[in-house]
């Protein structure tokens, strides 16, 4: 029986990334973390849509304030807003959280090793990246390496799977559509993306603006809309 072992944030692309493993594998595992962040909320979505894909198992990291820095998602910094997409700042974006998918990649291999699983996906993407540097390809074919030397002295003992790395994000909605099929509308809506961990989404942060452009651009409609309380 072939397995792998997902990131799962409870967003838009890691719950994505599931979907295509579930299809591509015979059985998922989920690994979500807790690392402070203010979009909390996204674990409540990691658990149930977990349950919804049926994944064979599913654990919360906990990792308390472990990761430092000025981002607004671990601090107290304001969170950017903007009126729209357009209006979004270019180069680095202040959430960006240094360190954090080293981390996360680092201990799902830990949990991947003890799984007997050699197959991680994660939902980075180098198209829509915000300039996150550790959203690149050089760094996941870096850290694949890493960790597949760390662990079994090889280059290649881990596969790291980013099947959204070369999307945009109209792209990466019209790839969720076709690998839920009919439970598209019901695994997304319980998705959550906003940074200010507003159900429904602010409609102003930069994940939210990203979200929306994508719906936009594939001309599908956002499942997440009809649960929305507020805007």
């Amino acid at each position: 029986m072939s397995e792998a072992l997902v990131i799962l944030s409870g967003g838009q692309d890691s719950t994505t990334c599931v979907a295509v493993a579930k299809n591509k594998f015979d059985g998922i595992h989920t690994i979500t973390f807790d690392y402070g962040q203010r979009h909390k909320v996204e674990l409540e979505s990691a658990e149930a849509i977990s349950q919804m894909t049926g994944a064979l198992t599913h654990e919360v990291i906990q990792l308390g304030p472990v990761l430092a820095g000025d981002s607004p998602l671990i601090s107290k910094n304001e969170l950017g807003k903007y009126d729209s997409a357009s209006d979004l700042p270019d180069g680095v974006e202040p959430t960006f959280i240094p360190g954090r998918n080293i981390l996360f990649l680092t201990i799902a291999s830990n949990r991947a090793y003890c799984l007997g699983v050699k197959d991680i996906f994660t939902g980075v993407c180098q198209e829509d990246f915000a300039g996150y540097w550790d959203c690149r390809q050089v760094f996941i074919d870096a850290m694949q390496i890493a960790i597949s030397q760390g662990i079994a002295g090889s280059d290649s003992h881990f596969k790291i799977h980013t099947p959204l790395m070369d999307l945009n994000k109209a792209q990466s909605v019209l790839l969720a559509k076709d690998e839920l099929k009919d439970e598209f509308e019901s695994v997304m809506a319980k998705t959550h993306t906003c940074y200010d961990g507003i159900r429904g989404g602010c409609g102003k942060c930069h994940a939210c603006h990203l979200r929306d452009r994508g719906f936009k651009e594939s001309g599908i409609d956002d499942p997440l809309w009809k649960i929305a309380s507020t805007r």
